[in-house]
This record gives C-alpha cells, sequence and structure tokens, in this order.
C-alpha cells in the first residue's frame, strides 16, 4: 500500500470569506446556527418601516436577501452545509469562490455607521469613486445620481448585489475606470457548477 502526502490542493488554508445562498428568509436562522457551531459568520441587516394595515413597524431585513457570509479557511464544509436553510455555497468551475475582504469590509463599516443604507440593484457601469471624508472615508464605489441626491453604490461582485448608502456629493473623488462584471455559479454540494 503507497501512503500518499496530503498536498496543498487537498487542504483549502485560504482564510477568506464564501457567500452561502440560503432558503427564502432563513438568514437569520442560518447566521445564529452557524456562530452557534463556533464559525465566522456575517449577517449585514438594515432597518426599513413596513406598512400593516392598521400600523407601521420598523423591521430589520438582510442587505443581501438569501445570503450569508461565511469566514474560513474551511477544511471540512460539511458542517456548513448540512445546516437548516443553507443550499450552496457560491463558487466558480466547481470551487467555492471567495470574497474579497475588502468588500466585507466595506460592507460591514456602512451597517455599524449611523448613515441610511438599503439594497440596491447591481449596476454594471458608472463612475467609480472614493470618499474623501466623513466616517466612510476611503471607501470605493459607485456614484448614483439622481436629481438632488447621490448614493454611493458598495457592490460585492460575484453575487451582483449591491447596497445603497447616501453621500454628499463634495466628499467624493472620482477614482476611474468601470466596473468588471462577473457571472457567478453556485456550488452545490457536490461542487458542480450550476448557475445563477
Amino acid at each position: 500500500m503507497i501512503k500518499r502526502e496530503a498536498s496543498v490542493a487537498d487542504i483549502d488554508t485560504r482564510y477568506g470569506w464564501y457567500a452561502l445562498y440560503t432558503r427564502h428568509q432563513h438568514e437569520k436562522v442560518v447566521h445564529q446556527i452557524l456562530t452557534g457551531k463556533g464559525l465566522e459568520a456575517f449577517l449585514p441587516l438594515y432597518t426599513t418601516a413596513h406598512q400593516w394595515k392598521d400600523r407601521v413597524k420598523r423591521v430589520s431585513l438582510p442587505l443581501f436577501p438569501c445570503y450569508v457570509f461565511l469566514q474560513g479557511p474551511l477544511t471540512q464544509w460539511l458542517p456548513v452545509l448540512t445546516t437548516p436553510g443553507v443550499h450552496t455555497v457560491v463558487g466558480f468551475g466547481g470551487e467555492p469562490a471567495t470574497i474579497s475582504g475588502a468588500e466585507i469590509e466595506a460592507i460591514r463599516r456602512v451597517v455599524e455607521s449611523s448613515v441610511k443604507v438599503e439594497p440596491h440593484p447591481f449596476l454594471k457601469c458608472g463612475d467609480r469613486v472614493r470618499v474623501t471624508a466623513g466616517p466612510l472615508r476611503g471607501l470605493e464605489g459607485i456614484l448614483l445620481r439622481k436629481k438632488n441626491w447621490c448614493k454611493l453604490l458598495l457592490s460585492v461582485e460575484m453575487l451582483q448585489r449591491s447596497v445603497a448608502v447616501e453621500v454628499d456629493v463634495a466628499m467624493v473623488q472620482r477614482v476611474g475606470g468601470r466596473s468588471q462584471v462577473l457571472v457567478p455559479g453556485i456550488v452545490s454540494p457536490g461542487w458542480s457548477n450550476v448557475p445563477a
């Protein structure tokens, strides 16, 4: 019997962020279970007002519906994929795809700040800008203008999802270029690539 040494390809040693695709309206439960298992999970939420017949209530909703972010390195995916409410891990070419730590950190800073944030459709074009002052200084995103207001769009390109945050146009500067568009796949437990 030949003993085979484990190669780097056999063990996932990347310490990156991954996106888990969840069942509809199961993001909070998935996040709670994953953190209960000792895993580093991130579920960015925003607060909005919902109108019912008899009242208006403020509710917290996911910025990225049906997605929860998970940080690795993960050597075993079974505890993640068997979590109730988790469908798959988002990936490319049959492998889980990592998300830029800078993109996750930008979303985290916005959620933890006092600025108003909301989901926004992903834009494929627009001016890429950097915030030059205030609590979001240094963040880069796409500037959206409509009449007399401006918003900075922060995107997780792999998911083709964005969030919009209000900014003062005097506090941003253009950094040039257009954003690159990626078309993700969703990796199933068997790691076969399924189009999104």
